[in-house]
């Protein structure tokens, strides 16, 4: 059976892409491949210099590319809100797709700008608000695409409604777990109200598998933990490169026959590794009525209206 590639990737002139966490791992090389397609690629980082590294690189790489560079932390509101009007300017009012993928794993106990459990406020909070304030530049030039990036983590997360501020007890692991359980049921709610709404807006979502990305050294080294940072660097002879994580989010991108809700990861060893193909989703994060209720608290959270789509 044909491997989807970077070679199947089609020409993307005249689209303009928004690609969240640009600056490094599964990010860079989506932003990229984005922009040698011929996208106009807007990388949104929370670190200036890495950015503008990030975005040199790219330029490097796809010379004559239309790339540009726009500063966003998602771990705060004012940011974000701040992030989507310059991203409306720098888009001319027309968004064909948003790649949520900026995120943390497996932080010790910490707090956004608002005060949220950070894995939760930056992975799911910060991304939903973010799509909320580019929503009316979402669809307005035909069908639009916003490609979230959740984990083969979410197959172990429940929703703690009790318990999202995590006042009532903290594990890193479950936090993580949670928050991307929580870019899935977004997903899955964002398409229901596209669909209810008549947008012409497609909600997907996609894992990168076993992936070799930074994402796992920023939890240890802020626990001080030195050691573990380097064991976790030590086992990504077992992952494969960032490159292929990006697959399944470039394919969630751009496939032709993609349905709106789809889920898409590596088809091989457990979705681990291998050529982008359908994934499997847990039963929670196809449970409608949970999606609604988190849509709703997210909104309350985040200051967004819940009917905006």
């Amino acid at each position: 059976m044909h491997s989807w590639t970077f070679d199947d990737m089609p020409d993307l002139p005249g689209t303009t892409a928004v690609v969240t966490g640009a600056n490094s791992g599964i990010g860079a090389v989506t932003a990229l491949v984005l922009a040698r397609s011929g996208a106009r690629t807007i990388l949104a980082c929370r670190d200036p210099e890495r950015g503008a590294r990030a975005l040199q690189a790219v330029r490097r790489a796809a010379p004559g590319s239309d790339t540009r560079l726009v500063g966003l932390d998602l771990a705060d509101l004012s940011s974000v809100a701040e992030a989507a009007g310059h991203i409306a300017k720098e888009t001319d009012g027309s968004l064909d797709l948003l790649v949520n993928n900026a995120g943390v794993m497996a932080l010790p106990l910490l707090r956004t700008a608002d005060g949220f459990e950070m894995q939760f406020g930056t992975n799911h909070l910060g991304h939903f608000a973010l799509t909320h304030h580019l929503l009316p530049l979402l669809g307005t030039g035909g069908m639009s695409r916003v490609v979230t990036v959740s984990s083969l983590a979410h197959r172990i997360g429940r929703i703690d409604f009790g318990n999202l501020d995590a006042a009532r007890g903290y594990d890193k692991w479950r936090a993580y777990a949670q928050s991307k359980l929580a870019n899935l049921l977004f997903t899955a709610e964002l398409q229901r109200r596209a669909d209810e709404a008549g947008r012409p807006v497609l909600a997907l979502a996609a894992h990168p598998g076993l992936s070799a990305t930074e994402l796992g050294q920023a939890g240890p080294r802020l626990a001080g933990r030195t050691w573990a940072a380097k064991l976790e660097r030590a086992t990504r002879v077992y992952t494969q490169p960032a490159s292929a994580g990006a697959l399944p989010t470039l394919y969630a991108a751009t496939l032709p026959t993609a349905l709106g809700g789809s889920y898409y990861g590596p088809r091989l060893l457990g979705g681990t590794r291998g050529g982008p193909g359908p994934a499997r989703m847990s039963a929670r994060a196809q449970d409608m009525d949970t999606a609604r209720r988190l849509w709703d608290e997210s909104a309350r959270l985040t200051g967004t209206p819940a009917d905006a789509i």
